[in-house]
């Protein structure tokens, strides 16, 4: 059967030319001539690949390619930008949103051809990686235990990877299901009424993400941001409340962790109210030590770091110094070394 490929081109000359060239490569071609009839052709027919340019009236190639991302059914489609603007700050920003790749306008039939093609198979390696027919997700093994059972979903469910800096939901968007990382790290955001960011958690390989909203049916509170590439498997909601109601085991699993996150926050809440500033930084500084789990370093930028701590960028730099020049830790750019462990401990006791 031949792959599916939907172009969305505003330029009709553009667009004919690469209808004709895929068409002769026996692919099957979806066309739109706008953003907002490429995202509803996207929606309804789940191509293959999709090739989009980027500046068009309307809706551009950053709006379909958000619109894209928020719905499951569309978020795993291999997504190509055309672009005639070759500047690199839009490819970076293409890039971090989650496209897969680019082609620069003017561009051959090799190049359109190639990019295509590896692109289909990298998607094809990762089904075969990490999906097995979705029938069998809803076949429920109800004698096993509900907690492996999960595991077994999440093996068999399509991943999806998000790269540096790309968003996975915003504060507000529709809770549609459970994030588990698979790998890498997310933080979520939370912005105050005065325009600050304030960080209400890292997440790293087998976490969570939107449990509160997800049990509680409600958008989600935050906005959850990738701090390095991840790979992110999304269980739908639906899914998810027939493995709670079928499994009390992993009902007092979500419950769980709504509990220690509800502590979290409090002690959180506290120390930003109460600690000095030593103080805030030598907590945040050991628990992002203890959740790399090495002693080779890691790396946060000093707008995190602030956004962590509840300080102003100047004083990260003030007391990080601080702290080096006390021989507490070496830093190199974004990457912290821990040099004084028990020390940096006891002073946020």
């Amino acid at each position: 059967m031949s792959k599916q490929v939907l172009i969305i081109e505003d330029n009709t000359d553009i667009r004919e030319n690469i209808v004709e060239i895929l068409e002769l490569a026996d692919f099957t071609v979806l066309q739109a001539n706008n953003g907002k009839i490429g995202v509803d052709l996207a929606l309804k027919n789940k191509p293959d690949i999709i090739l989009c340019d980027i500046m068009m009236p309307d809706l551009d190639g950053y709006g379909v390619l958000y619109m894209l991302n928020k719905n499951p059914e569309t978020a795993t489609i291999p997504f190509i930008f055309l672009t005639a603007k070759a500047e690199r700050v839009d490819l970076r920003k293409g890039m971090e949103m989650g496209a897969d790749d680019y082609l620069t306008k003017p561009f051959d039939d090799i190049e359109l051809l190639n990019a295509i093609e590896t692109r289909l198979k990298k998607k094809a390696t990762q089904e075969i990686f990490y999906s097995n027919p979705l029938e069998r997700l809803n076949n429920l093994l109800s004698k096993n235990n509900g907690l492996a059972e999960l595991k077994r979903i999440v093996a068999e469910r399509k991943s999806r990877m998000v790269k540096k800096s790309q968003v996975i939901y915003y504060d507000g968007d529709k809770a549609n299901g459970l994030y588990i990382i698979l790998s890498g790290k997310v933080k979520t955001m939370k912005l105050a009424e005065d325009g600050r960011e304030l960080m209400t958690g890292i997440f790293i390989a087998d976490d969570y993400l939107g449990v509160n909203a997800m049990l509680a049916n409600e958008a989600y509170a935050d906005t959850a941001t990738a701090l390095e590439d991840s790979q992110i498997c999304l269980i739908p909601k639906d899914q998810l409340d027939e493995l709670i109601n079928q499994y009390p085991d992993i009902a007092r699993e979500f419950i769980s962790i709504l509990a220690n996150d509800v502590r979290d926050k409090e002690e959180q809440l506290l120390h930003l109210a109460y600690n000095s500033v030593r103080k805030r930084m030598a907590e945040s500084l050991i628990k992002l030590f203890k959740q790399n789990n090495t002693t080779d370093g890691f790396k946060i930028s000093r707008e995190d770091l602030a956004a962590m701590t509840g300080m102003a960028t100047e004083t990260v730099s003030r007391t990080l110094t601080d702290f080096k020049d006390e021989g507490l830790i070496e830093k190199k750019g974004s990457l912290i070394t821990i040099l004084d462990e028990k020390k940096i401990a006891r002073m946020k006791n």
